[in-house]
């Protein structure tokens, strides 16, 4: 049977950050990917923003990755010319009755060590956004956005160049525990090898692969929720410069409906958080009205007619409808019985941003395994 030291299972941009960083330290390493290609799901369905760290709990892992990984990200955007843009972000209360829980978020994103965040009154934001609907604002000048098919294309090549071996269309449907590290096989196909160790990073199927484990992932908190989240564009000239976003839902389910630019300048409002029982990236028309309700709170005078479907993406999420927010899971199972296995678990927002600070993380823990 074929052995290898390190299996990824995954390569969305996450698993493809833990490939490239790995490969500078270690030889013989697998990536498994279920799709024809690398970030064909949650990696390329999201509003591509580099985020800086202000919702999440103090200490968390969320927090202080996300914080870790923008500063490593832009970094990174600037030495390899990856594209991206510092464009700034307006947090936006809309009403007196938003400002306090705009004052929390303050004083929460002080809390998590986020540089440069300003509250703004009302003529602040005015000079910054003149079109935003806002009594006052708080501004993180740190926010950007990013071409994330141009980082994974990057992590990709990097890992690629190192030796990392990439199999396309490969689903791992089998893991089992040995001695020294697990067996793996593959969906429609009787072919099967060892890994010393393995990484899973498959996203909205990390669940799944920790069950076939040998997990109870009810017992473990691993259970996945699909939320599933929308955006519509817009068909004219954008009327604002920078990110506009509302104040956040309760249990930061979703950031609300916001407006984000792409590197091209075009406009797009959303996601929005619908919980589905399956993967489903139809955008349904119908909702625009709620789009346009929603986009009017932050920016008056968006043309209703001016909104059209564009894309959907499905987040990995560890919180049900209602519940409160939940940590990412990176966890080395040996405690579990499982030595050799890392898992990643509901890597939702602010992976993206994160994604190198959490492959530096990991591949701690691999040098920790393989020592």
């Amino acid at each position: 049977m074929d052995e290898v030291k390190i299996a990824i299972i995954g390569a969305g941009v996450i698993g493809l950050a833990i490939a490239e960083e790995l490969s500078k330290r270690h030889d013989d390493i697998v990536v498994l990917e279920r799709n024809d290609s690398y970030g064909r799901e949650t990696s390329s369905r999201n509003s591509e923003v580099i985020h800086s760290g202000i919702y999440y709990p103090e200490g968390s892992l969320k927090t202080r990755l996300c914080i870790e990984g923008a500063e490593r990200l832009y970094a990174l955007c600037a030495q390899n010319a990856i594209p991206h843009k510092r464009l700034g972000k307006l947090i936006i209360a809309t009403s007196e009755i938003e400002v306090l829980a705009l004052e929390k978020l303050f004083e929460q994103g002080r809390r998590n060590g986020v540089q440069d965040l300003a509250l703004l009154d009302r003529n602040e934001t005015r000079r910054i956004e003149p079109n935003a609907n806002a009594v006052a604002a708080l501004f993180s000048p740190n926010t950007g956005i990013i071409d994330s098919h141009a980082l994974m294309k990057h992590y990709y090549s990097e890992a690629n160049a190192h030796g990392v071996l990439f199999t396309f269309e490969s689903e791992a449907d089998f893991l089992q525990k040995e001695k020294d590290g697990f067996v793996i096989g593959l969906k429609g196909d009787d072919y099967r090898f060892r890994s010393r160790v393995v990484i899973n990073s498959a996203g909205l199927a990390a669940d799944a692969i920790a069950a076939r484990a040998g997990l109870d992932i009810d017992a473990c908190g691993y259970r996945l929720r699909l939320c599933k989240g929308s955006y519509f564009s817009y068909a004219k000239p954008s009327p604002v410069r920078t990110l506009v976003y509302p104040v956040p839902h309760e249990h930061l389910v979703g950031l609300g409906v916001h407006a984000t630019l792409d590197l091209g300048g075009r406009l797009r409002f959303g996601p929005d958080a619908e919980y589905v029982d399956e993967i489903d990236y139809k955008v349904d028309a119908g909702k625009r009205e709620a789009f346009y309700q929603g986009a009017i709170k932050i920016i008056p005078g968006i043309d209703c007619e001016a909104l059209v479907p564009d894309m959907s993406g499905v987040r990995p999420k560890l919180s049900g409808k209602g519940e409160p927010v939940r940590d990412f899971v990176i966890a080395d199972e040996s405690a579990r019985g499982l030595h050799g296995l890392i898992d990643l678990i509901g890597m939702e927002s602010p992976g993206l941003t994160a994604s190198p600070a959490i492959a530096g993380m990991v591949a701690g823990m691999v040098q920790a395994l393989l020592s």
